[in-house]
């Protein structure tokens, strides 16, 4: 067993403290650093991912459902999407996100550069889509995906809606530490999403405070000028990097 393993191991068996206010300033700090790169890098994302969505929406939705004046219309029509429709919708947007989820681990290498004061590059955000760790992460997004649209769907399907929701959150909650184990502790996607949701249920009301805090922040931008959030959703990849160095960390060999 390599010592980053041996690390991850101790830390589920004797647990670990962490400080609010000191994971908040180190993820602001280092947000500080990387918020107008990464901001200008999830802009472009984001353009792709509507036309994406667009023609997703055409597909299955329909060009005259789109044409409609109200969004009202176009509610009514998703819900009126038989239950295969909507199985295949779900399908192709989990595929979607597989497929740009390697650049979520680029974001939170943009992080761990910008800490240590290295130079990143926009081939930074997209280094993951030629290393080892592509399989893992890929596998490791569908996953989780699976798993929480999954128990959505079925709750909903009978009727629990609220109780759906909440599942799928907890499920991408106790998870926010998979992606960082896989490109910093080199796990498999299995063993990372086991060790996220037993790392993250040892400390979780920290955790949720300053997920939480995280995504609020991120929000932020929507204040004025819609624009503005692709410039503080950075906010939430410097919260990750900086829950996982803080709890795991990087300087550890020499203690072991």
């Amino acid at each position: 067993m390599n010592l980053k393993q041996d690390r991850i191991e101790e830390i589920v068996r004797n647990g670990y403290q962490l400080d609010f206010a000191d994971v908040f300033n180190k993820a602001f700090e280092n947000y500080k650093k990387i918020a107008l790169y990464a901001g200008l890098m999830i802009f472009v994302f984001m353009v792709i991912l509507f036309a994406v969505a667009a023609i997703m929406s055409v597909t299955f939705v329909g060009i005259a459902a789109l044409s409609q004046e109200s969004l009202e219309g176009l509610s009514k029509t998703m819900e009126n999407l038989s239950g295969t429709a909507q199985v295949q919708y779900v399908g192709l947007s989990i595929l979607f996100s597989c497929l740009i989820s390697p650049l979520t681990a680029g974001l939170i290498k943009m992080a761990y550069c910008a800490e240590r004061d290295e130079e990143f590059h926009v081939s930074t955000v997209f280094s993951y889509y030629t290393t080892a760790y592509f399989t893992q992460i890929l596998v490791a997004t569908f996953l989780i995906l699976v798993s929480s649209n999954g128990i959505a769907m079925a709750l909903d399907y009978s009727g629990i809606i609220l109780l759906g929701s909440m599942l799928s959150l907890a499920i991408s909650f106790f998870t926010i530490l998979a992606i960082p184990l896989i490109i910093f502790s080199d796990l498999k996607a299995v063993n990372a999403i086991k060790f996220s949701f037993l790392i993250v249920s040892k400390q979780p009301l920290i955790l949720f405070a300053l997920m939480s805090v995280a995504v609020i922040g991120s929000m932020v931008g929507f204040i004025g000028c819609c624009i503005g959030v692709f410039f503080t959703l950075p906010f939430v990849y410097s919260m990750y990097y900086a829950i996982y160095n803080e709890i795991i960390g990087f300087d550890y060999k020499e203690e072991l």
